[in-house]
């Protein structure tokens, strides 16, 4: 080996090591990108599919979710198909032709998030919503019995995190008025303007 061909071979490590460092301490000093998730509010996009929102005003109870869901995750039980005002395109209760939601759950230790039961649903009674972590205890806590929190005037179910952060983060406290409130979450962004 040539004495020059040495030295090369060591200014080449040398600046492979330079340039490295480089891009390193470059990093290094950054801001961080990271959210300080529950205190900050994470942005998602229009199209985020959260934990589902359901209105049982408007459901008619024709199955085509639960026919369209790849994993059986919806469990539907109804006494016989109901019918829309149309005047008011919403379910009359008090009508004796109409039938009765008995149950409408989902399973969310099977859902997917794919979103294909929202897609055949011809009343858009069931939409995704801006929710995404539905923690608990119990593989029970996963299945949500949304007939239950139509009795309650809620769309979807108030996770645990939110339960216990309202007071302290104000605005998990705003969402969690919404969500009890049985406002729905809306199609739109919530990625702010820069």
């Amino acid at each position: 080996m040539s004495v020059g061909r040495y030295f090369k071979d060591i200014f080449d490590t040398v600046h492979g090591v330079f340039v490295g460092m480089k891009i390193t301490l470059r990093y290094a000093f950054m801001k961080p990108v990271t959210v300080n998730y529950p205190e900050q509010r994470l942005s998602f996009a229009p199209r985020y599919r959260g934990i589902h929102e359901f209105e049982q005003n408007k459901c008619i109870a024709c199955d085509l979710c639960a026919k369209a869901c790849p994993v059986d995750c919806i469990y539907i039980e109804k006494t016989a198909p109901r019918r829309i005002d149309k005047v008011s395109g919403l379910v009359d209760e008090s009508d004796p032709k109409n039938g009765k939601m008995l149950r409408f759950a989902i399973d969310y230790s099977k859902c997917l998030f794919c979103a294909l039961c929202t897609e055949p649903c011809p009343t858009e009674c069931i939409h995704m919503g801006k929710l995404h972590d539905l923690s608990g205890y119990s593989r029970g806590e996963a299945v949500v019995e949304f007939t239950e929190l139509d009795k309650v005037g809620q769309h979807t179910p108030v996770p645990l995190w939110m339960e216990r952060n309202k007071d302290s983060i104000e605005w998990v406290g705003k969402e969690y008025e919404r969500v009890k409130a049985g406002v729905l979450a809306g199609s739109g962004g919530d990625i702010p303007k820069v």
